[in-house]
């Protein structure tokens, strides 16, 4: 039996509420949230449905969730929210493929598209009867519509024990005798407040067809402005899907500030191919072309050319793994300043509980072209990082929940300058979805 005064409460409008001690059994709680959704009295059955989420069997208080998701998705449109409640129904039945397509559904609507695709890959990776798979392609399908426009925002503070990626050595040795470093030049740490978010506009232009117009911005703000890294950028282009297949091309201006200068700005465009490459994984395919103007070296205006490769693969409806490999090529006035770099890294989630775990590991190696002038040896790098973050969903303030990241890199480098080690952290909040 549920004590049911909230849902007397959106009936009567809260007149007298507080005295109404009427007790339903699920059953017509059930019956009464339905009968009111379908009069379009949402608030009462949202309030009923909102009772039977706190009832002590698990298969009713997920069936509560799941209509209730339902009802804030298609009838109020309130799709964070409904999210919100599907996801809570799998932290305690991971292996329920209905609520996880249910999901991708309404993530596709939302206009996350990553996320829509990676709940298809859980779902199937989770087992589903044939009878199922029909649904499958019909939620592929849904996969197309979009939301007309969103964004996303993360905030953290971010300790860091090198937050201008230097080396501790106090001098530098070239070609003429070592030189002394100051101290704004070796490795200096501190705690930064962390920014990132992205807001984004869509633009249908025909069946399968749409215009993506995205903003992004962010950085990392210290109390020495001398260290501030902030950087913005505006990418415009269509994305077109064909059968399963998604391309987007983009074109758009970065500038990027250091200190308190400009340090450059960047004109350029990328194209992307995705392709499901089997019922659990994906392929991502992506290549660039950027102008880089520095604002600070003359020298170092280049042209930049990168390719790379990912694939993510479902493992369970609660575990998966992805790798990326990449090249990159930078052609510099000076060739002492052009580099040739690639790389792989390798990453994994897994859902714990109520908290999804991250985490990636990576290496890549650089080589410059020609020495410069200055130093005594070519530039060669070999770098090392690792990261592990926690996204804990259990607590969360609308559609924010905390977040707890921490990284570590190692810079081994030919040029004592470019040679570092680091570790930093992050403690924020970011949007579960």
């Amino acid at each position: 039996m549920v004590s049911a005064p909230a849902v007397a409460h959106a009936q009567d409008g809260g007149q007298a509420s507080g005295q109404v001690q009427a007790q339903l059994n699920a059953a017509q709680l059930f019956a009464l949230a339905d009968d009111a959704r379908a009069r379009g009295d949402f608030a009462t059955a949202q309030a009923a449905y909102g009772a039977l989420r706190s009832d002590p069997d698990g298969e009713l208080r997920n069936e509560a969730r799941f209509r209730l998701a339902m009802m804030l998705a298609d009838d109020l449109h309130r799709y964070t929210d409904a999210a919100i409640e599907l996801r809570r129904i799998l932290d305690e039945k991971p292996g329920t493929a209905r609520v996880r397509l249910e999901l991708a559904r309404i993530l596709a609507l939302m206009g996350d598209m990553r996320g829509a695709e990676r709940a298809l890959r859980a779902a199937e990776a989770a087992g589903l009867p044939p009878d199922v798979q029909r649904m499958v392609r019909f939620y592929t399908n849904a996969l197309t519509a979009r939301k007309p426009f969103g964004g996303s925002l993360e905030v953290s503070i971010a300790p860091d024990s090198n937050i201008n990626r230097a080396t501790r050595s106090d001098t530098l040795g070239t070609v003429i005798g070592d030189f002394t470093l100051g101290r704004d030049a070796q490795a200096k740490s501190g705690i930064g407040l962390d920014l990132r978010g992205q807001a984004y506009w869509r633009e249908g232009l025909e069946p399968g067809t749409d215009l993506l117009v995205r903003l992004s911005a962010g950085g990392t703000l210290y109390r020495d402005a001398d260290f501030n890294d902030i950087s913005t950028g505006l990418q415009v282009g269509p994305q077109y899907r064909s059968g399963r297949d998604l391309i987007s091309l983009s074109v758009g201006p970065t500038w990027r500030w250091y200190g308190r200068r400009l340090f450059s700005v960047n004109y350029g465009g990328n194209a992307s191919w995705q392709h499901p490459t089997g019922k659990r994984s994906q392929l991502r395919v992506e290549g660039g072309i950027v102008h880089v103007d520095n604002q600070l070296n003359r020298l170092q205006i280049a042209d930049d050319f990168t390719l790379s490769a990912s694939l993510d693969r479902a493992i369970s409806a609660r575990f998966g793994i992805g790798v990326q490999s990449y090249g990159f090529r930078e052609t510099a006035r000076d060739p002492g300043y052009s580099l040739t770099s690639g790389g792989t890294s390798a990453y994994a989630y897994r859902e714990v509980g109520r908290t999804t775990l991250i985490g990636t590991v990576g290496y890549s190696h650089l080589e410059a072209d020609a020495r410069l002038f200055l130093y005594p040896r070519r530039r060669i790098e070999d770098r090392f990082n690792a990261s592990l973050a926690a996204t804990l969903r259990a607590i969360h303030v609308g559609t924010f929940s905390p977040l707890v990241r921490v990284k570590w890199e190692r810079n081994r480098s030919s040029i004592e300058i470019y040679d570092y080690k680091r570790i930093s952290a992050e403690f924020g909040v970011s949007s579960a979805f």
